[in-house]
């Protein structure tokens, strides 16, 4: 079996090691917007290219959320990471998820930004053909991405984002991921993991609302927790960065506290 690697960016040399796992829509470039003010001292991010994205745009695979997880220890692996934290946007967050069921072990704490469940989500017909049809309809792409930011968003803002997304995805690739997050059920494996598990759901967001999120995510984590965000809606990356920046790390410091706290204090 071909060793695969995913392509990858590094940001930051801090001890806590971070992986970033890009949503449907995006490559690693989702997070370009959250890099000028990061914590690179605390924690080291590695931003990465699922199979059928940016420059994993050519590599074949399954392009599921179980082989993403195990692309993701095998990269951990490379880089020499024992322990690591996941932060997955919506279909990211869903393969976040998948790394309980793979390592949970080397796990310190996972956040979905509006993250897909693992339970997957029943989307009605009608949804169904609009996103199955997004692989090679641009007008779909756009309509889903006004939909999920409850049409608050600029027109110009809805069109950079289809052209982002267009360009860094294989359109057959983007397609069989739609079956993986979408329909795949794996919850009954994750429920009850006890690895710190944070949600942020975006107020402007329908369809994965922080309802959603209590009913699933909440229910499930024994250590979860639920944050939302009044003013974004599915692309908390795009549209309130600081906010999310400051949410998702206050989160991951706190695993350094409990580890100060068993141990009696900082060295």
């Amino acid at each position: 079996m071909t060793s695969f690697a995913l392509p990858h960016e590094l940001h930051g040399d801090g001890a806590h090691k971070v992986f970033a796992v890009h949503g449907w829509f995006a490559d690693r470039s989702a997070f370009t917007p959250l890099l000028p003010d990061l914590d690179r001292t605390a924690f080291q991010y590695a931003l990465v290219d699922l199979r059928g994205y940016g420059a994993a745009r050519a590599d074949s695979g399954a392009c599921t959320t179980g082989e993403a997880a195990l692309d993701l220890v095998q990269l951990a692996d490379r880089l020499g990471w024992r322990r690591f934290s996941v932060v997955g946007h919506s279909m990211g967050g869903a393969i976040a998820q998948r790394l309980l069921t793979v390592a949970p072990h080397r796990l310190r704490r996972i956040v979905g930004v509006s993250p897909v469940p693992a339970s997957g989500l029943d989307l009605p017909p009608e949804q169904w053909e609009l996103f199955a049809d997004a692989a090679h309809r641009p007008e779909n792409r756009r309509a889903i991405i006004d939909l999920t930011t409850g049409g608050h968003r600029p027109a110009a803002w809805l069109d950079r984002m289809v052209e982002r997304s267009l360009a860094c995805s294989d359109p057959k690739a983007f397609r069989a991921w739609l079956d993986s997050w979408a329909r795949e059920d794996f919850h009954d494996r994750v429920e009850g993991v006890p690895v710190p598990a944070l949600a942020v759901a975006g107020a402007l967001d329908p369809a994965l609302s922080a309802d959603l999120l209590r009913a699933t995510w909440l229910a499930w984590y024994p250590r979860a927790e639920l944050h939302e965000l009044p003013c974004a809606g599915h692309y908390a990356m795009d549209e309130t960065p600081l906010e999310l920046i400051r949410v998702v790390e206050d989160f991951l410091r706190a695993d350094q506290d409990e580890d100060d706290d068993r141990a009696g204090g900082p060295a």
